[in-house]
């Protein structure tokens, strides 16, 4: 069962990098890579057009592993707030780090754990 799509906000910790997001808090996952749970990610897809960058500060990017993912983070306080990647069916996605939402409160969500670090 889908949950409700609403609109949220987010941000990086100094809010260089804020966004808005249409996206249900569903189908939540929590990867144990070296990268995602290193950073404490809990991640959110959505269609590219759900996606809007309310303040664009300047960012770095930063490839992983095979290089398909291009995570973006701030580059003063350093926090990720998305990242952008081809799905698996090879359509564009926007990844949204949860935990970046400034409207929600914090574990009002669940998460699946995925065995990312065996990929």
């Amino acid at each position: 069962m889908m949950g409700e799509v609403t609109t949220h906000s987010g941000s990086c910790a100094c809010g260089a990098v804020a966004y808005e997001v249409d996206m249900a808090l569903d189908g939540l996952i929590e990867c144990n890579c070296s990268h995602c749970y290193r950073k404490g990610f809990v991640l959110g897809f959505v269609e590219p057009e759900a996606f809007r960058l309310t303040a664009e500060g300047p960012q770095t990017e930063y490839l992983f592993n095979r290089h398909k993912i291009r995570h973006r983070f701030c580059n003063t306080c350093g926090v990720q707030t998305f990242a952008r990647a081809d799905g698996p069916d090879g359509n564009p996605k926007v990844a949204i780090n949860v935990r970046t939402l400034t409207d929600i409160e914090p574990w009002s969500w669940n998460a699946t754990r995925v065995d990312g670090r065996s990929f």
